[in-house]
């Protein structure tokens, strides 16, 4: 699972914080280095990946996100799912660490509200208790180890938003292959608040958490 390769830049003399920080910084340089073919590529192979998981295909609404350019792509599954008639439910984010989420209306909607935030729809905001009524989750994520844990960009809007998840219901981590860590070798930093995640997928395979 781990290699000399994979993004490790964790001491013990580091706090949780501090570690996360290094960690974050280290996984975005190397995701940087991934070229925009190379980017493409991955997002429809994880869209073929996500939409084999029973949990994603039957479900009739659907929490997402609309990736950032690094981030694994999202808009080939959002496209997908669109066909098939799935909502899916975007978060709009507001001020400070308000959250919020509005329904996918189509691609061309989807537009950077503000510098720095990602592609957002126009569609009336919900409310962040509207996470309540998806049927499944795809969360981001810079990581994830074989236990669950999962690194996020360091804001805890995640940690927050997913809260309203209703229980049962299953909460699926993306990223990339390099970056699912061995929880025995190399377990990501954890703080009390953080959110375990039920499942993670990359470009190549999925499956759930067992550790």
């Amino acid at each position: 699972m781990s290699s000399p390769a994979q993004p490790y830049p964790v001491r013990p003399s580091l706090d949780a914080e501090d570690a996360k920080i290094a960690l974050r910084g280290a996984i975005r340089a190397a995701r940087e280095t991934r070229s925009e073919r190379r980017r493409d590529e991955a997002a429809k192979a994880l869209a073929e990946i996500l939409l084999t998981i029973p949990e994603v295909r039957d479900a009739q609404r659907v929490g997402l996100y609309a990736a950032r350019p690094h981030e694994p792509g999202t808009s080939a599954l959002m496209s997908m799912l669109d066909a098939l008639g799935k909502q899916i439910l975007l978060p709009v984010l507001g001020a400070g660490l308000q959250r919020d989420w509005a329904l996918y209306a189509g691609e061309d909607d989807l537009l950077q509200r503000a510098p720095g935030r990602p592609p957002e729809p126009s569609t009336e905001a919900l409310g962040p208790e509207a996470l309540e009524t998806a049927d499944v989750v795809i969360a981001p994520a810079l990581a994830v180890d074989t236990h669950g844990n999962r690194l996020g960009q360091g804001g805890g809007w995640y940690d927050r938003a997913l809260a309203h998840v209703r229980p049962g219901v299953k909460v699926i981590a993306v990223v990339f292959p390099e970056e699912i860590y061995d929880a025995a070798e190399r377990p990501l930093p954890r703080e009390d608040h953080d959110r375990r995640v039920d499942g993670v997928a990359t470009p190549l395979e999925w499956h759930w958490i067992t550790g």
